[in-house]
Parts: structure tokens; sequence; C-alpha cells
């Protein structure tokens, strides 16, 4: 069959796990094993930077995408859908379900479950973020029923994505991959010697509400008041009322920050160093479409205090001590039990590790394309009946 010229709109895609999943799926060494001759990706100037050189990686630079929002938005609903017609390619693969974009065929990628949860966008208030979130629903909800083809990270993302808006016709469940550099990282943790140093706690997350730092905050407070001298680092920026909280919390409990430490950017360089260097990691998450940091966590093999909440049973499975995220004597519990326990808490570690294993970057990128690919096909079929 002859190979096909496929369009991937990054335009939405700004940090986080988004990014890690886009470089991930590009680290391909020959596109055609899949069905492919060229894979055209439309972006802003900082992320093509990031991208690979390929003979058949053909980057594209709209300068919208370095305007305001609605400009981006408005180029994309406009504009995208010749330039993808004009650059020859058969089928557009857009990394975030949040579109605007008419070319079909078309496959969207569910990087976002806020919109979804009505219990999560509670914690918003009636600010500006929840009518965001509102906002991105409506417009996922369209691209989702103009689509030929869902990608979604995990199971629980799938099902409950299709709860709210309705059965979709073409789903695949492709989870992330994880960087090699973190299988081969080993955690120093070892808890049944470290009962006369203290406790060095990590949580590696952007704040939101829904991350719910404010309670492993109060988590750590009720552990040292029952004696355990635990110190918590809390990694990862943010903006927004979920900081705020989190400012005015810490100036009530720890106004000295003598036992919890904020840090707003880690280099990708350091992440792998930071999680090794714990004694445990926690993620306190009640909203995930996957939970990239809990995964390289588990690569890691560092003993997990998880929440219970969202798509993260599924990944973690039976490799971690659950609590209820808005209960900071869950979270307490959960810690006091791994710390309390060495010999599970080692054992959960290597069990997670295992897991772990099972997720790469490859296998991603090699579901993804396949099914890009196959979808494709499955539409000629049926256009020829």
């Amino acid at each position: 069959m002859t190979p096909l010229n496929v369009a991937l709109d990054a335009s939405r895609i700004r940090s986080g796990g988004g990014v890690a999943h886009l470089l991930g799926i590009l680290d391909i060494q020959n596109p055609l094993e899949f069905g492919i001759r060229e894979i055209h990706v439309w972006a802003y100037a900082r992320l093509l930077e990031m991208l690979p050189d390929r003979s058949w990686l053909v980057k594209h630079h709209p300068p919208a995408l370095e305007k305001s929002l609605s400009r981006q938005l408005w180029w994309q609903a406009t504009k995208l859908s010749q330039e993808i017609a004009d650059a020859k390619c058969d089928i557009l693969f857009s990394a975030e379900a949040s579109t605007f974009c008419r070319f079909q065929p078309m496959v969207v990628l569910n990087q976002n479950m806020l919109a979804y949860d009505k219990g999560v966008l509670s914690l918003f208030g009636f600010g500006r973020e929840r009518f965001k979130q509102l906002f991105l629903y409506y417009v996922q909800k369209r691209a989702f029923h103009r689509s030929t083809g869902s990608i979604f990270l995990t199971q629980h993302a799938n099902n409950q994505v299709q709860r709210r808006i309705g059965i979709l016709p073409n789903t695949a469940v492709i989870p992330h991959g994880v960087s090699d550099d973190f299988k081969r990282a080993h955690s120093v943790a070892d808890l049944a010697i470290k009962r006369g140093e203290p406790l060095r706690l990590l949580y590696v997350s952007p704040v939101f509400e829904y991350k719910h730092q404010i309670e492993v905050v109060e988590a750590v407070k009720m552990l040292r008041e029952r004696g355990l001298d635990a110190h918590l680092t809390l990694a990862g920026g943010g903006s927004g009322r979920g900081v705020k909280q989190l400012h005015q919390q810490l100036s009530r409990i720890d106004p000295d920050r003598q036992f919890v430490k904020l840090v707003t950017f880690i280099p990708n360089s350091e992440i792998v160093d930071l999680i090794a260097k714990a004694d445990l990691f926690i993620f306190a998450s009640s909203c995930e479409t996957f939970g990239i940091s809990l995964l390289e966590a588990m690569a890691v093999g560092v003993p997990i205090a998880c929440s219970n909440r969202s798509s993260l049973p599924e990944t973690l499975k039976d490799g971690g001590e659950y609590f209820d995220p808005q209960n900071p004597e869950s979270i307490c519990r959960a810690i006091e039990q791994l710390v309390h326990d060495p010999r599970r808490s080692r054992e959960l570690a290597q069990r997670a590790r295992a897991l772990a294993s099972g997720y790469s970057w490859s296998r991603c990128a090699s579901e993804t394309w396949r099914y890009v690919v196959q979808t494709y096909r499955g539409t000629r079929s049926e256009s020829l009946l």
C-alpha cells in the first residue's frame, strides 16, 4: 500500500506530559515500518526546536502560534485544514482533543480529564479555571464526535469520556511510555536504616486544587506531631488559586519552611536524581488522564503512597499504598504504613518497578502510528463499499 503523509497538530501542546508524549512518539527511526512516508508537525517555535531533525519529519511554524490564544484558535479553526491539504497530508492526528480543526479524517488524543469530572470541577469554585474547563468540555465533545478515531491513555479515561459524551465508534487505549533514564536509575531509599535521619518525602506535580498539595502538607504536619521527622519537597510550579491557597496554608503550618520545601522548576535532567534520592514518593491527584510522574517514580523503584482516585490505580495496581487524597488523615496513615513496615515497602516498590518495565516510548509510538494508519485505511475501505 502507498505510504501516508500524516499531519500532527501540536499547536495546543505547551508543557508537561503533552511534550513528553510528543517527543516519545516521534522517537522513531523509520516511519515506513508503520506505513508512513512523512509526518508534518504544526507547532510553536520553542517546541519545534525540541523535536528531532529527521528527513521524514517536516516542521511547520505558523506565525499565529506566537500570538494571543484567540489568534491561535482562529488559525486552527480557519487555516489549519487548508495548510494540511496543501502539504498533501492524508490524515490529521491532533495531539490534543481540544481542537477546532475540521480536517477529515482525524484522530484525536485525549490528554485532559478535568472537563469530565464534576467533583473535581467543584474544587475550582466559580472562577476562571472552572469556566475554562467547561468550555473545553464542549470543544472536546465536538471534536470527539467529528473524529474518525480517538486515543485514550487509560481505560479509565476512555470509560469516563464516553460515559459523559456518549459512545464513540473507534477508540484505542495506548498508555504513555517512560524514559529509559528512569528505568536505569535505582532508588537509594532504605527505610529500615533511616529511622535516625529525616524522612524525605517527595511530590512532583504542578500546584492545582485537584493535586491536593494542601492535604499532603497537613498530613506531613500530622506525621511530625506523631514523632516522625518528615520533610516534604513539593516540586512543580503553578499559578492561580491553587498556589495562593498553598502559600496561605504554609504560612500557617510551616512559616519558616522548616519541613516543607517548594521547588518551582526542575530541569528534566534532574528529575530522575530527585526521585531516586527520596525515601517515599507521594502522588495525591484526584484527576489524572494517566499520571506520568507516578510512572516515573514506579520506574525508579521508590516506595509510593498514592491517591485512590481516577486512573491512578489502573497504572500503579498493587505497587503502592493508597489513600483518599482529600483526607489528610488517610494520607498520613498510608505513609505511616510504608515507614513502619520496611519489608512491605520494599516489596511494593519492587512490584511498581516491575509494572513500569512494561511501559516504553517505542511501544507507545508503534501502537499510536499503527492505529493512525489503520484508521485511515478503514475510512478508505468504507468509502469503497
